[in-house]
């Protein structure tokens, strides 16, 4: 008989310092026998494609997934939650389950998700086995430890073995299955809060460090994965910081010593970690992307990383918008300056189904995120607009000229990586002079176009300059918050 294994997932990054409240019309589900038939390039489909090649029978439930945003609204987190139980209690004969979750979901009035879920699928199955794939930026608790026999973390960012994964952590689940044999896991709490643009995987130093991971599961036939779980920084929470992880087949002594060698490993390169790409402030860089036009040196494309919705911002924050309008050089451009892009429902809908061309006074953004900045002011014209954008979640999206500069508006809170939002809307994006987008560092598709790249330090809900962050549940002392301090690096 096929051994039986259900599959499932929540997947969110939960900004705190972001008001939204992530809801019904942000999430997107992938339900039942649609995670079989409709495999992606995700941890769930690596997970379900090498269960079923494996000849093991996959129950699927559900997958919900959201852009990175504010907490989760309650009520609706409940209702999936509930319907995952559900699916859960009526399986019979079931030998494992293999999740895909991301680690660092905030629920409002409840907080950590992962943890909550897990403590009730124990209530179910108090001693089956429980495998799950993290992203790499999950923030390990004491429940999430407790529940849940084995993690494995993505080793890339930007994430691109997230598929990879799946197949890792599915592959636990085979071979403990098969083999008979109980996954071991450790965790050391790293006192340590760094940003995705300080720690990506193609360079130094967490380039080593994954490195050594990867080579940890390689050579030594115990161990079946360690992580570094990086945790996320905009969130305001008790656990936030590094986690060094490590399961072994059944030996707990091994999983302890190598958790701990590889936090004091991370520790000693905490001074390692600083920007790779140019970082600016905003000011240094908009006068930056002016002389790189005058050189000829473009497309320059700026990131609004204190604004950035796949870290978790509202995507709405207006200040390096309106510091562009006061400049005469920037508004004169041609072609004109593009930004990508802003979330704001309503004026998405009230230009939408207007002609081309129209003229009209427009408020724009802070719509959401009322107490980091104010709406711009301005008359603007609708350049362009395109219905239902597949690629982004069937989102609405305009385009409008206000003094001179071009801005992409969307009625749903959309990551701005994809230069497609921009060609929808008939844009050459190989022409444009200076591009902004509201991201962190560039995901390939936007790097592939710029000549340069800038990143900002704007203020927002990302914003890389932790400093600047209203930080009250967080545990103290915490690198760079802090420094000049003994770690205590302890077992969770």
């Amino acid at each position: 008989m096929k051994k039986r294994v259900l599959v499932g997932g929540l997947h969110h990054e939960s900004d705190t310092f972001n008001p939204i409240i992530t809801s019904r019309d942000d999430i997107w589900i992938k339900r039942d026998q649609n995670l079989i038939n409709n495999l992606g390039k995700d941890s769930a489909s690596g997970i379900i494609k090498t269960l079923l090649d494996n000849n093991y029978e996959v129950i699927p439930t559900l997958v919900a997934r959201a852009v990175p945003n504010g907490e989760w609204d309650k009520d609706y987190y409940l209702e999936l939650k509930n319907e995952f139980l559900k699916k859960l209690k009526n399986v019979t004969n079931l030998d494992a389950l293999c999740l895909s979750l991301h680690g660092s979901m905030r629920v409002k009035g409840i907080g950590e998700a992962e943890g909550d879920l897990l403590e009730s699928i124990r209530e179910i199955y108090p001693d089956i086995l429980i495998v799950s794939s993290l992203d790499m930026h999950a923030t390990i608790t004491e429940k999430m430890i407790k529940y849940c026999d084995a993690y494995v973390g993505y080793k890339c960012a930007p994430h691109t073995d997230t598929f990879e994964t799946g197949i890792h952590a599915a592959n636990i689940v085979i071979e403990a299955l098969d083999k008979g044999i109980k996954p071991t896991m450790s965790a050391v709490h790293i006192p340590f809060i760094v940003a995705g643009e300080q720690s990506e995987t193609s360079v130094e130093p967490m380039k080593s460090l994954t490195d050594i991971l990867r080579a940890e599961e390689k050579i030594n036939s115990e161990i079946f994965a360690c992580s570094y779980l990086l945790g996320f920084p905009w969130a305001d929470t008790k656990e936030n910081g590094v986690t060094a992880l490590v399961v072994t087949k059944n030996n707990d002594s091994l999983a302890k010593t190598k958790a701990m060698d590889l936090a004091k490993l991370f520790w000693n390169k905490r001074d390692d970690f600083c920007f790779y790409n140019e970082t600016k402030m905003p000011y240094e860089a908009l006068i930056t992307s002016i002389n790189c036009v005058k050189n000829d040196e473009y497309p320059v494309v700026i990131s609004d990383s204190g604004d950035n919705p796949t870290a978790g911002s509202s995507s709405d924050v207006t200040n390096f918008l309106k510091m562009l309008l006061a400049n005469d050089e920037i508004k004169n451009l041609d072609p004109p300056l593009i930004y990508q892009s802003f979330y704001d429902k309503p004026l998405v809908s009230k230009l939408i189904d207007l002609p081309i061309g129209t003229q009209l006074e427009i408020e724009l953004g802070a719509k959401y995120d009322t107490e980091k900045s104010s709406s711009v002011e301005a008359k603007a014209k609708l350049i362009s607009k395109y219905k239902n954008f597949e690629e982004a979640e069937n989102t609405n999206l305009i385009l409008i000229n206000i003094e001179g500069v071009e801005v992409v508006v969307s009625d749903k809170h959309i990551g701005c990586y994809d230069p497609n939002i921009m060609r929808a809307l008939g844009v050459d994006v190989e022409k444009r002079k200076i591009i902004v987008v509201k991201l962190g560092y560039l995901e390939p598709e936007i790097r592939a176009i710029a000549k340069r790249s800038l990143m900002a330090l704007t203020d927002g809900s990302s914003d890389e300059l932790f400093q600047r962050l209203p930080y009250k549940n967080m545990e103290r002392p915490i690198y760079p918050l802090d420094k000049d301090f003994e770690p205590n690096l302890n077992y969770i």
